[in-house]
């Protein structure tokens, strides 16, 4: 029979081989890393180009919060910002401004026949409106609720600071 000092030691040696083996042993890729490393080896052109403006400066082009509507910053990275807008807590709408320089995304808005504010306007799915500026930035307003109509998009893209965004570099 062993005395509990052996197996005390015992015990230590057995833990230290298990950590020591599973630690060494080659770890396999999760399904994440593998996809990533999938569809960002296709040599596709990036998302957005390096000359973007960076989503900080659509900041100030975006509309303040006004009467039953509180607009509340969201997301930003190189080139794009996005803000919610609230109504009684409740997510209504969503605004984004976005650069589309050298990017497909524009191409959309060349046979518009609908404006909004002098805009070429487009009507993406039955809950997005959006304008191009200058033929670079897409002004873009989401409905999140049923409330929140297609006049109300459009009334909101007026609320932007479009002169200032048309002027933007």
């Amino acid at each position: 029979m062993l005395s509990p000092r052996w197996r005390r030691a015992l015990a230590a040696i057995l833990l230290s081989l298990v950590l020591f083996v599973s630690a060494c042993s080659a770890q396999e890729p999760s399904r994440y890393t593998q996809i990533q490393e999938e569809t960002s080896g296709r040599n596709a052109p990036a998302a957005v180009s390096d000359q973007a403006a960076r989503g900080g400066d659509f900041n100030k082009y975006f509309p303040r919060s006004v009467a039953g509507y509180n607009i509340v910053p969201y997301q930003e990275k190189n080139g794009f910002a996005e803000y919610k807008v609230n109504q009684d807590g409740k997510n209504v709408a969503m605004l984004a401004i976005n650069d589309v320089l050298d990017t497909p995304a524009a191409y959309k808005f060349q046979n518009s026949a609908m404006t909004i504010a002098g805009y070429p306007a487009v009507e993406q799915g039955q809950t997005a409106t959006a304008i191009l500026v200058n033929d670079r930035y897409q002004v873009k307003v989401l409905s999140r609720d049923s409330s929140f109509t297609k006049e109300d998009r459009a009334a909101w893209i007026e609320k932007f600071d479009l002169a200032g965004l048309s002027e933007l570099s």
